[in-house]
Formats: C-alpha cells, structure tokens, sequence
C-alpha cells in the first residue's frame, strides 16, 4: 500500500482514496493472513497423494490425511487444493437409479459381514489385443474387496473353484448376487452352491441397478485403474490388479464407512476367518 501511495502523490494519497482507486477494502490492509507452521508440510502431502492418487478427490484425500493423523477438514484441503492449482477430478452426471439410496436392492439388503456376498466379470485387454477377464467378488456389507480372479478365459469350473478356496479361508455367505450371465447360471454351479447351503439372489434381466455394489466396485476399478494402465502380460495385470486390490481393502476411504477402509491392516484378526461347512466344500 505505501508503494501505491508513491506513485498516486508520495505519501499524499489516503488509504481510504488508494484502496477505492485498486477496488479493495479497506480491510485488507489490516488484517495479515497467518500461515499455520505445517501449512508447507502438509501442502507438500497434499501434492504427494494427489500425485499417487490421480483420481482422487479433496475429499478423498482429505480422509487420507485424517486416516494418516493429520487434523484437518475439508474445507482446509480444499482452499490448499485450488491454490496450488490441483484438478479434482471429472465427476460423471448421476443417472436415474431404481434402488435404495444405499445401493442395495431392495429385495435382499445386507446386514452383517457374511451376509451377502457379490460377484461379477470385468473385461479387459494386454498391450497386444488379447482379452483379460476379472472374476470380482466383494462382501455388501463391509463393502471389502474379497477376491480378484485375473485370467485369459473364465468359466463356471473357475467360478467354482475361486468360490470354494474362499469359502475354506473365510467361510460361507448366507447369500451370493449375480447378474444371469451363463457362468452364474450354470446347472453345476447351482447345485454346488445348493450342496454347500449358499442361497444363490439372481437379479432380474436387464436390471444391473440390483447389484449396485459390485456395479459400483468395478466403476472403481476401471476408473483407478485399468483406464490408466496398459498391460503388457496377463502376469503384469495379476501383480498390478492384486496390488490396487490390497490397497482398496486396507488404504483407500470408503465413503459408505465414514471414511475408514473397508479391511485396515490394523484391525485384520485371524479369529475374524473360519472353516465352516469344509466338510462339504471338499467332497
């Protein structure tokens, strides 16, 4: 202000006069800002999981932080963002939906871990043309990511045996969703399902608003990932798919979850898997 005050008459000029002259309130010129002493540490954060995380957004990464110890909100990170000049990224127009505000269908929501399971194919391609497909199963309701199977071809003799490792490890769901593609709706598949008692919950043709998790985790997917990746060998998709799979279960915020991950490494108790039902599983 005293520069301005120079050139408009040397010193002649009035705060009042120069501040209506620039189109500033008089404010301005009294109140300094005060930059908190970790603004530039946590600027230097900011960039870096901006970086790391291309598709994320503020918010994201403001649970990112907070799950990190940092104590700041979003509207903080917000102001930082646009300042140092970040892009939040392209959100998509939400569509019309015909399911609960939750994303469960209506007709079987999940309850508890376990309850109901979902699964689904995602295709892709290697650098050279030839087509990857992904077997995705989550759990509803803790929302974690329980399974990627990654190969050239899938049928449901792979359904079933990437079903049954799991149900050793884990145990069974009361319910698995699906779509009606021919893997899921297989003869074998369907009686197996019924000898090792898992209720099998098929949404209606043409309805894919009813397994709106597994819909929504592989919009996940590509969006995170496959859209930025070219594969060079189906090996390089396993190690890469697998890697983004442990860090969606144990790093990325969920929104559904208050910001938490779905499965923490912290919190990951052995006592959590169990082997009910083996018996009839491996006859």
């Amino acid at each position: 202000m005293s520069h301005v005050r120079e050139q408009l008459g040397h010193h002649r000029v009035s705060e009042r006069r120069a501040c209506k002259v620039l189109g500033q309130a008089r404010s301005t010129q009294r109140r300094r800002a005060i930059i908190p002493d970790d603004e530039p540490v946590l600027v230097n954060e900011i960039i870096r999981l901006a970086t790391q995380y291309g598709r994320y957004g503020y918010r994201t990464i403001t649970d990112l932080l907070r799950n990190d110890g940092w104590k700041v909100n979003h509207k903080r990170v917000a102001r930082l963002w646009r300042r140092e000049g970040l892009k939040v990224p392209y959100k998509q127009p939400k569509k019309r939906r015909l399911w609960l505000n939750d994303g469960s269908c209506v007709r079987l929501p999940a309850t508890h871990k376990d309850h109901v399971w979902s699964y689904d194919f995602v295709a892709t391609r290697t650098h050279d043309g030839r087509p990857i497909r992904m077997l995705n199963i989550i759990d509803e309701f803790t929302r974690e990511c329980l399974s990627i199977d990654v190969e050239r071809r899938m049928n449901h003799k792979t359904v079933i045996e990437r079903l049954a490792e799991l149900f050793v490890h884990r145990g069974t769901p009361e319910y698995i969703r699906s779509d009606n593609g021919p893997e899921f709706v297989a003869e074998p598949l369907r009686n197996w399902l019924e000898k090792v008692d898992v209720n099998t919950a098929y949404i209606e043709p043409g309805s894919p608003w009813e397994n709106g998790y597994i819909e929504s985790f592989n919009a996940r997917l590509r969006d995170e990932l496959l859209n930025g990746e070219i594969f060079e060998t189906l090996l390089e998709a396993k190690v890469l798919i697998e890697r983004w799979r442990v860090h969606y279960n144990t790093v990325r915020p969920h929104s559904a979850l208050g910001g938490r991950p779905p499965a923490p490494e912290t919190i990951i108790s052995r006592k959590n898997f169990t082997n009910k039902k083996l018996n009839p599983i491996l006859t």
